[in-house]
């Protein structure tokens, strides 16, 4: 199992969603690709919800479309919202209907577990032939070379790529290897996470209070089960975790203002940092950086695993049309225009984030007019709600063409 010794276009560091996204995207244009992942095949369960739930936004449906997953994700279990009501503790409210956009939806929870499973399967089954895929195998070392990149496999086994993709998190062990720096923060939050159940219906509709410790969203999943993120103080975070069942369902329940009613069932809850971290470049000789290998934002809008997908298809684009023309993929010239056109799209909606973060979390008289004049400007003036929305939804010319609404030429996305 350990020879592999082989010379692929492009190997990817990491196979979680964007990892495999870019894998799938990669090798539906004819590219020779391998997948190496230091941890197990994903596996997604019927019978138990995974606790990790993605906001996939119509732009990420298209990009599941176009490389054939989508229809296996939706006959499995997916959670569709077709309105978002957010409110703010002193009481100015804003709502958002996909109908008021021409959209089937504004967006659709999907488990991390079901996304990964489905693209491995589509991998496995489509483009088994030019696909590698290697689990409980971690690249050891990568070491870059004028034409290629060497990399040394934790089993034993070695491989060349024209070029390397670190898709293995916000702590990426490829990014450290190849030199690269971070630069960010800490929120002093923890989200926590789990799945609930209300006693009333959610009726489609995602749900977020904004409040002085940090948003909680009640975001709806199959069978009027919710799936929450609450954003709290570190020490906060760490005693509602500890609660038992009773006590937790009731802090919930009231931090909520009881808008689903009693929230009836919990399941297991976990707790992770929140961070907000840029690297300092997106590409390195023959090395790229995807998804939180590149960037993390604060979860209060949902968009990381979007940005994550958009970067993956962008680079998908890129190396394509290299492949097409003839020219290297790897070369730092090709690097350079998916690193200038992912970062220009993604610090935009870091500092966005950062600048929520900023507004409502905290109970300051002054930033809490501010947040409700907004709230009440942008609910009374539609041109404000549009924009907003298409922010959220990544509507723009911008978009790779795997995500956009309309496919372009190779030359119309390159003007």
């Amino acid at each position: 199992m350990a020879v592999i010794d082989r010379t692929f276009d492009v190997a990817i560091g990491g196979a979680g969603p964007v990892g495999l996204m870019l894998a799938a995207a990669l090798a539906e244009q004819g590219a020779r690709v391998a997948v190496f992942e230091a941890g197990p095949p994903p596996q997604w369960s019927p019978e138990h919800p995974d606790i990790r739930i993605s906001s996939l936004t119509p732009a990420s449906r298209r990009m599941l479309e176009r490389v054939g997953v989508w229809p296996a994700i939706a006959e499995r279990r997916l959670g569709p919202f077709e309105a978002i009501h957010a409110w703010d503790a002193g009481g100015a409210r804003l709502r958002f209907h996909a109908a008021d956009l021409e959209q089937p939806a504004l967006g659709y929870l999907v488990e991390h577990s079901l996304l990964q499973t489905m693209l491995d399967q589509r991998l496995h089954a489509h483009w088994g032939g030019s696909v590698l895929c290697r689990y409980d195998c971690r690249i050891d070392e990568a070491r870059t070379e004028p034409s290629r990149c060497r990399l040394r496999l934790g089993d034993g086994g070695t491989a060349r790529a024209r070029l390397l993709v670190a898709a293995d998190g916000a702590g990426s062990a490829l990014r450290q290897q190849m030199g690269i720096g971070v630069s960010g923060r800490s929120y002093g939050q923890h989200g926590l996470v789990a799945t609930v159940r209300p006693s009333k219906s959610h009726g489609r509709i995602a749900r977020q209070r904004f409040m002085p410790g940090g948003p909680l969203a009640l975001l709806p999943v199959q069978d009027d089960l919710c799936s929450i993120v609450w954003s709290l103080p570190d020490e906060e975070a760490k005693r509602l975790q500890s609660l038992d069942d009773t006590a937790f369902l009731a802090a919930l329940t009231d931090a909520s203002e009881a808008v689903l009613g009693p929230i009836r069932e919990t399941g297991p809850r976990h707790l992770f940092p929140l961070r907000s971290q840029q690297a300092d470049s997106y590409v390195a000789p023959r090395f790229a950086l995807v998804g939180d290998a590149a960037h993390v934002i604060h979860p209060l809008a949902g968009q990381g695993v979007n940005l994550g997908l958009l970067d993956a298809a962008a680079l998908a684009q890129v190396v394509g049309e290299a492949l097409q023309e003839g020219v290297d993929p790897g070369a730092y010239p090709q690097l350079r225009r998916y690193a200038r056109w992912r970062r220009s799209d993604n610090l935009p909606v870091q500092w966005l984030m950062d600048g929520f973060h900023w507004l409502f979390s905290n109970s300051d008289p002054v930033r809490q007019l501010a947040r409700n004049l907004g709230f009440l400007a942008t609910e009374r003036l539609p041109p404000a709600k549009r924009l907003f929305t298409a922010l959220a939804l990544h509507s723009g010319a911008h978009l790779p063409r795997l995500a956009s609404e309309k496919i372009r030429t190779p030359t119309q996305a390159r003007e």
